[in-house]
């Protein structure tokens, strides 16, 4: 086995709200199922297993798709974040 797969195959971690990354990712790629996006902590590999089926692509492309997926992830929430301190900071503003 390729070590740098072995290695990807432990380290990988689901980061964030899965639930609506995975919305996402079947927004991207229609044909995931809720059945292959289901997650179980600590069986992250058995997603990455059922995806690399799914989309026929290799275990690093799926790795690449999620890890793209987390982070834009973090950037909406971010934003959210943001905008919810905004709202906050001109509410009491107006007070």
């Amino acid at each position: 086995m390729n070590t740098n797969e072995s290695k990807s195959k432990d380290n990988f971690q689901i980061s964030g709200d899965w639930d609506a990354q995975s919305q996402q990712l079947k927004s991207e790629y229609p044909q995931l199922t809720d059945s292959d996006l289901k997650y179980e902590k600590g069986k992250e590999n058995e997603i990455i297993d059922r995806m690399e089926n799914r989309l026929n692509k290799d275990r690093n492309t799926v790795l690449g798709i999620i890890n793209d997926n987390q982070k834009e992830d973090q950037k909406r929430n971010q934003k959210s974040y943001q905008n919810e301190n905004h709202q906050d900071e001109t509410s009491q503003e107006r007070k």
